[in-house]
């Protein structure tokens, strides 16, 4: 049965112990290879990671196997790569370590040994193949060659050695004959006069009327002479193939023609960025670390809604740095400064650099600072071994109450610096790519939990607030934010990722109205959007506390955005970079992949952060490249097909004339 999905999927190309490939065809006629991983294979714990996973290793790998689309989160995973990308497929299924067998092609006997038919062995029909060795001579008088044959005297001789075993004897329609050979030399009967064999008889010396007076089989003459070989109609032939040379010839012209091999057109310079372009690099070089046709279904307005306002996701990173003291007596209770940090998600809502993102990871209250730092020094007794990992907890808890977390002197804060990173990113980064963010207002835990950074970087793709927007149960929602799959949170990579979620219920969260949805994307997703099928954003994901764990479910709404931005004078707008790339979608998805590549090219030189855009005016690039390819064979066909059906005709005018010419010399 063929797996679900976008796709027309022609045939199965090979499959493994958990999972298949398959040859298919998208809507847009384009030939691609699909990997699919079981449904059974995938609700095992660990396979869907896994298959996932090693698909995005392997896109990411320098030569590695991009994929264009993708469904990570259905019954049944599917990768899908462009055909011409070869075996990706396979080299997935074997990267996850299993067996894979290609289907073989039709005709292909299958291979191993042949099995032995169960049952007892039936009767050959027809007649026994004869038994090698001289002819033995028979009992009784031969009979007259004329007339059908008789029966010779006497049974049947045996044939040399038993009968092969498993072989049963053969019936009475297939009995042996006679002249098969026998064990000894049968005796030889007397023959009466007249041998069958032989040549004949003379029947006497020649009547009157005999021209030579003799036997006409003895006459030295032959009386039968035989005819000559007729002349090679050689002509014909010669006229046959001419014929057939000029439709070759004729069906070659047209091909000729109609493709413009016989008139090339003069190269024509490559649209800006596809090589040599310092705004846009190669395609193995675009990585935006989100492929929006792989998060959702392809070419759906989900697809089209994320790509909108993936773009404007920021990854944020505050570090604190000060001194745990005793509170009484403002002793350290370390000689050097404890740092650690805090990560989440923001978005950029105007092209100058300012970022909203979730207040309590840039402004922890002075309880979370102080915990966070206490948890640090306490790993770092550990590595000195003054402290066990199982008293770790137990220490925290004693030093809570009579702690404080300070800067270099009691009465000063902690030192705090924000960075940011756009597309992927990378935890403990200060350097470029980061860029520094200066803290401008935070909102109360209660207030919103909300905080504006400006960042020191501008020209950044922008994302779109819809200030009407109240979500209410029901309603389906697309979830963005950063997150990481690496073990190791120290050095992580950090990536945009999407979750289609459902809003389930709604209530107050301190002073603000939100809106909980029934899934969450993970711990680093806070400070990230809720966007609609339009890509405006209608939320902004915070800690639910109304549940255990606080998981990030909470959706504080637009108003508190447009609250904030009030106060601190800043203006939700996009940009003419912003609407290009939105007209470049438009054009994307409605398959003018021209104009598409034009409004791309726009953006690359207003908005270079926005490798989104890059990523999409690829895809065009290619989608028009497999859309001309796709044409030349259709016309291509035809011509052919005509072609051999004029020789085909040519060919059979010939044998006709052939034939009737025969005919005729009788």
């Amino acid at each position: 049965m063929q797996p679900e999905g976008p796709y027309r999927y022609t045939h199965m190309l090979g499959g493994s112990p958990v999972g298949k490939a398959w040859a298919a065809v998208d809507g847009q006629g384009r030939f691609v290879t699909v990997a699919v991983l079981d449904a059974t294979v995938a609700a095992t714990p660990g396979w869907r990671e896994a298959f996932a996973g090693t698909a995005n290793s392997l896109a990411q790998a320098p030569g590695g196997s991009p994929f264009t689309y993708a469904d990570f989160s259905a019954a049944a995973p599917w990768v899908a790569y462009a055909a011409e990308a070869g075996p990706a497929a396979e080299k997935l299924f074997r990267a996850l370590g299993v067996d894979y067998q290609p289907v073989p092609p039709a005709g292909t006997p299958v291979s191993g040994p042949p099995q032995p038919v169960s049952g007892a062995p039936q009767s050959v029909s027809g007649p026994p193949a004869p038994i090698s060795g001289p002819p033995q001579p028979v009992s009784g008088a031969p009979q007259p060659v004329s007339g059908p044959p008789q029966p010779v005297s006497g049974g049947p001789q045996p044939v040399s050695g038993a009968p092969a075993p498993g072989l049963n004897a053969p019936n009475s329609a297939t009995t042996q004959p006679p002249w098969s050979g026998a064990t000894s030399p049968a005796p030889i009967q007397p023959h009466p006069p007249g041998p069958v064999s032989g040549a004949p008889m003379s029947p006497g010396p020649g009547t009157a009327g005999d021209e030579f007076g003799l036997d006409p089989f003895t006459a030295p003459v032959r009386r039968i002479q035989p005819s000559a070989r007729p002349k090679r109609r050689t002509g014909l032939w010669a006229a046959v193939a001419a014929l057939a040379l000029v439709a070759a010839v004729g069906t070659g012209a047209a091909v000729w023609a109609l493709t413009g091999e016989g008139d090339p057109e003069p190269p024509q310079a490559a649209p800006t960025g596809v090589e040599g372009s310092g705004n846009f690099p190669g395609p193995a070089e675009v990585n935006p670390g989100i492929k929006p046709w792989a998060q959702v279904p392809p070419y759906s307005p989900e697809e089209r809604a994320l790509a909108i306002a993936a773009p404007s996701l920021v990854f944020v990173e505050a570090v604190f740095t000060g001194f745990v003291r005793e509170a009484k007596s403002n002793v350290p209770l370390s000689a050097t400064p404890v740092t650690f940090k805090r990560r989440c998600s923001g978005f950029v809502v105007n092209a100058d650099g300012h970022v909203v993102t979730n207040g309590q990871c840039v402004q922890p209250s002075a309880e979370v600072a102080r915990e966070r730092a206490l948890y640090t020094l306490g790993r770092i007794l550990i590595e000195q071994d003054k402290l066990s990992a199982t008293e770790l907890d137990g220490y925290v808890r004693g030093k809570m109450g009579t702690t404080t977390f300070t800067g270099d002197q009691p009465e000063v804060d902690p030192a705090m610096q924000v960075f940011a990173q756009l597309n992927i990113a990378r935890g403990d980064l200060t350097a470029s790519p980061a860029v520094p963010a200066q803290l401008e207002h935070v909102l109360a835990p209660d207030g919103g939990n909300l905080a504006l950074v400006k960042l020191a970087q501008s020209g950044l793709p922008t994302a779109e607030l819809d200030p009407a927007a109240a979500p209410g149960a029901g309603t389906a929602l697309l979830l963005i934010g950063y997150q990481t799959g690496d073990s190791d949170f120290r050095a992580a990579t950090y990536t945009v990722e999407a979750k289609q979620v459902q809003v389930s219920t709604t209530g107050r969260q301190g002073t603000v109205e939100v809106a909980r949805v029934n899934d969450d994307l993970g711990i680093y997703s806070h400070g990230g959007i809720a966007i609609d099928t339009r890509g405006r954003v209608v939320g902004v994901i915070d800690n639910d506390r109304a549940v255990n764990g606080g998981a990030n479910r909470a959706l504080v709404p637009v108003s508190a955005v447009a609250g904030l931005l009030n106060e601190t004078g800043v203006e939700n707008e996009i940009t003419d970079a912003d609407r290009a790339y939105r007209s470049g979608l438009d054009a994307f998805f409605a398959g003018r992949s021209a104009d598409a590549i034009a409004q791309f090219d726009a953006v690359a030189e207003a908005s270079p952060a926005n490798l989104v855009a890059q990523a999409y005016r690829q895809n065009a690039i290619d989608r028009s490249r497999l859309e001309r390819d796709s044409s030349g064979s259709s016309n291509l066909l035809p011509i052919l097909l005509a072609g051999l059906g004029g020789a085909l005709v040519v060919g059979l005018v010939g044998a006709a004339v052939l034939v009737m010419r025969r005919r005729s010399s009788y």
